[in-house]
């Protein structure tokens, strides 16, 4: 899968020429690679959410990970790379855990509560990816750049989702609306992630259902 660079580099083929993996310990080769790959993002969550980790690099990534850097070239081409997997990856586990619980909804509030607790699962379940999607002293041009991209993705399935559940006509307010819910359920779940709001899960969807649907806020109770 890898060819070595003139500065000791390992760097990804083209799948069309790359050689056959070799089994070893009983591990198939593709099955190591995978392995390893998820070692590298496992380890770039821990010192992305980290702020004394003081950034994220080759070897720092590599150390905590217990790999050397031939194997973090052999998923990625560097450390940019590597972030924006890691991003695209708890983001795509956020989309389709939020669409399957959109779906597992029988009524309009059960499919609104069904995807929103399915997103704060995701967040609860692993804190640092609740700092890496919303956490303000995370500087990195390449999340500044995939939170964008989140953010049209999820105003675009908000929308989508309210014109199949509630019947709303797509428009601009309805593009408007989908901002403030996204952005406010993002700032709410980093508040709440960080310890700043003292609510438990289950409050917390609540919360967040009410303040989703129409007139949400007259329901509090």
């Amino acid at each position: 899968m890898t060819d070595e660079c003139q500065d000791g580099r390992v760097t990804a083929q083209d799948p069309a020429t790359e050689p056959t993996l070799r089994s070893y310990g009983g591990e198939p080769g593709d099955a190591r690679v995978a392995r390893r790959r998820a070692a590298l993002i496992d380890a770039a969550l821990d010192l992305l959410g980290d702020p004394e980790s003081g950034g994220v690099t080759v070897r720092g990534i590599c150390a905590r990970a217990g790999l050397t850097p031939r194997y973090f070239y052999e998923s990625f081409s560097g450390v940019d790379d590597l972030v924006g997997a890691t991003y695209d990856g708890v983001i795509a586990e956020i989309a389709e855990t939020a669409l399957a619980g959109l779906a597992a909804g029988e009524d309009t509030r059960g499919k609104v509560a069904g995807a929103i607790g399915a997103i704060v699962d995701v967040v609860d379940s692993d804190r640092r990816k609740g700092r890496l999607l919303f956490t303000d002293t995370l500087r990195s041009p390449v999340v500044a750049t995939k939170r964008e991209d989140s953010m049209r993705l999820f105003v675009r399935l908000t929308s989508e989702s309210a014109a199949q559940v509630m019947g709303v006509r797509p428009g601009p307010e309805t593009t408007a609306a989908a901002y403030f819910q996204v952005g406010g359920m993002g700032r709410l779940l980093a508040s709440w992630t960080a310890g700043m709001i003292d609510l438990d899960r289950d409050h917390v969807v609540e919360v967040c259902v009410r303040l989703m649907l129409p007139g949400g806020a007259a329901n509090e109770r």
